[in-house]
């Protein structure tokens, strides 16, 4: 349909391009009313670039939608898998909480951290279905483009009056330069003002379907690019936020520590420490060889994954 559209749009600017080169061959009949202006010729072009952009927008525009979609319904189900493998290490955890082996400790700080991280996930998605697929949902098929692209298309009706009605005008001009009728006469000057008044009401109308495509135009990009960012920080904020949750998964004492009063964890080199918590005062609450307490801080470094053998 869109190129059958175009085909025809340019039929036509070839029948109005035919119809100036007649007329300034006719010199005796030329007159400037009859005459397509070249700024209504730009201001056509003009209109097919801004309908194209738009256009091309709103395909964007909806392919992006499309893939959040796709994106929040497959990461839904992830998130389902992945809260039942934190729900079952919780449980292990809870049932074994008597034994306190490395292992019972593990799966259930494991499922605690991962539970967190689906949090964080869910607030992730959230984002992107709320702030991002259903605003530019909206203006897919909000008023302000389709009222755009119905006065474009008044337009090219409009114009389509204008080039019938140059070629009735010429036509009557032919037919008056043999005839010296009142008639005829009465009809050519009918025409001719039906003409000015057409193109006149074609000017307006199209500086205002400009208007309103241009506006049009803006708002997509700057819809389109700000969602495009609020997708990227969104997704920024959900991967360090995981990523700080796993770093609290597993730190290495780096120092030895021995315990000066209750409540305190020792700590030898090379041991591995769960981390519960890091407090503001340069202390951190952990577990450690079946073992809870506090330590300094400074006394740990942060490990990206620990061997399995140290959790054993």
């Amino acid at each position: 349909m869109e190129s059958i559209r175009k085909q025809a749009s340019k039929l036509r600017e070839q029948v109005a391009k035919q119809q100036q080169a007649v007329l300034k061959r006719l010199g005796s009949l030329g007159n400037e009313a009859v005459m397509i202006d070249e700024a209504e010729l730009l201001c056509h072009q003009n209109l097919q670039d801004l309908y194209n952009s738009t256009r091309a927008a709103k395909h964007f525009q909806r392919s992006l939608v499309r893939g959040v979609e796709a994106f929040v319904s497959i990461s839904s189900k992830q998130m389902e898998i992945v809260r039942k493998l934190a729900e079952d290490c919780c449980k292990y955890g809870a049932e074994n909480q008597s034994t306190s082996t490395p292992l019972v400790i593990a799966s259930d700080y494991f499922g605690t951290s991962y539970n967190s991280i689906e949090v964080e996930r869910e607030i992730f998605l959230k984002i992107l279905g709320e702030q991002v697929a259903e605003p530019l949902r909206a203006q897919i098929t909000g008023a302000p483009l389709e009222d755009a692209r119905h006065l474009t298309h008044r337009y090219d009706k409009l114009r389509q009056e204008v080039e019938a009605q140059v070629a009735e005008v010429l036509r009557r001009r032919l037919k008056s330069r043999g005839s010296v009728s009142a008639e005829s006469s009465v009809k050519l000057q009918n025409a001719e003002a039906r003409l000015t008044e057409l193109k006149s009401t074609t000017v307006a109308l199209g500086r205002e379907a400009t208007a309103a495509m241009l506006s049009v135009e803006e708002h997509q990009q700057q819809m389109t690019f700000h969602k495009l960012c609020t997708m990227v920080d969104a997704e920024r904020s959900y991967h360090q936020h995981a990523l700080a949750i796993l770093d609290k998964l597993h730190s290495e004492a780096i120092h030895p520590f021995d315990a000066q009063a209750d409540g305190e964890l020792n700590l030898a080199i090379d041991d591995y420490v769960v981390v519960r918590q890091v407090g503001p005062n340069g202390w951190s609450e952990g577990e450690c060889n079946g073992k809870a307490g506090w330590f300094p801080s400074a006394y740990i470094e942060r490990q990206e994954k620990a061997p399995s053998a140290k959790l054993m």
